[in-house]
């Protein structure tokens, strides 16, 4: 089933249908879809409001150009979604313990958002935007991250010998997570 230009509010939309079809434009407000099983549909253009998401199984689900504002998402499987057209932004969200294990998400904003111990490891997030996130714990390893913007995230460790930094912008007082390999101490 395609479903075009549509509001969903908790309180109008059974749970059977959002588990199948093709959503192009959807905006889903206030839903408790944790566990469920949301795979092998698409979703163009839409926008998902305080909801939650926690566990997931996205597994050849279509993400191309989704905001998620205000959501829990945590410990979901972004590697497994189609890579065709994967474009996901986050905005005041709780992704701890999710995996983006080598998507491609190119420009990618992360606003206000909880990242613990999530894994970007070989995640192309090329001019990417880290905005004031708590990346403690979360793995990057042969990261793609040019141009790629951290100056007002934090608790991150980055290895600028396993990835891709060129160009990335870091704050200055976020050097020890660039050295912390090297255990040495700075003093600003």
């Amino acid at each position: 089933m395609i479903h075009e230009f549509k509001t969903f509010n908790r309180t109008d939309f059974s749970q059977l249908e959002i588990l199948n079809g093709q959503f192009d434009s959807c905006k889903f407000i206030g839903y408790d879809l944790s566990n469920f099983k949301l795979s092998g549909n698409e979703y163009l253009d839409c926008q998902f409001d305080d909801c939650n998401l926690s566990l997931i199984n996205l597994t050849g689900t279509g993400l191309k150009n989704v905001l998620f504002k205000n959501c829990k998402i945590t410990g979901v499987d972004f590697s497994n979604c189609k890579d065709l057209l994967f474009g996901v932004n986050f905005e005041n969200c709780k992704l701890d313990f999710s995996i983006f294990y080598k998507k491609k998400n190119k420009g990618a904003l992360f606003f206000n958002c909880s990242l613990i111990e999530t894994d970007f490891a070989e995640c192309d997030l090329t001019d990417a935007v880290f905005n004031n996130c708590n990346l403690e714990n979360s793995i990057f390893d042969q990261t793609i991250l040019k141009n790629a913007d951290l100056r007002t995230s934090y608790n991150f460790i980055i290895d600028p010998e396993k990835n891709n930094l060129k160009k990335a912008r870091f704050s200055s007082g976020s050097l020890g997570g660039l050295l912390a390999k090297y255990d040495i101490r700075i003093e600003l």
